[in-house]
């Protein structure tokens, strides 16, 4: 499966030890969607951490699966990325300035005189 999102948070690196070796593990909040955005924990294991895509701001383009286990008579489930790539590189605090420009026009009417004041 594949998603492109907005990376909003990186959660803490965590590593240890298991019967393999060595672990690392990094979670990432990711954002999707225009209209009803929805916040997506996405785990990236290893050596598919790369500290310079993963980067708050940026859009990437994520592949992943989704995976669900149970335990204990409860289900969980997990978002595995197995690819990231960035899309476009961004700032968090980026923001989008409008600036319209307002043309006032002015009717000139020769019934009034500039101190006149309409009552209305």
């Amino acid at each position: 499966m594949q998603l492109t999102a907005k990376l909003l948070t990186l959660l803490p690196l965590q590593t240890g030890k298991g019967k393999n070796g060595d672990w690392k593990k990094q979670d990432l909040i990711v954002e999707i969607g225009d209209t009803y955005p929805k916040k997506i924990c996405i785990s990236v294991w290893g050596d598919k951490i790369n500290p310079s895509v993963l980067v708050l701001g940026n859009e990437l383009k994520i592949d992943f699966d989704v995976e669900s286990r149970e335990y204990n008579g409860r289900w969980y489930t997990d978002i595995k990325a197995w690819k990231i790539e960035m899309v476009s590189a961004g700032s968090f605090n980026d923001t989008i300035e409008i600036q319209s420009t307002r043309q006032e026009n002015t009717i000139q009417s020769p019934f009034l005189d500039e101190n006149d004041v309409l009552p209305f």
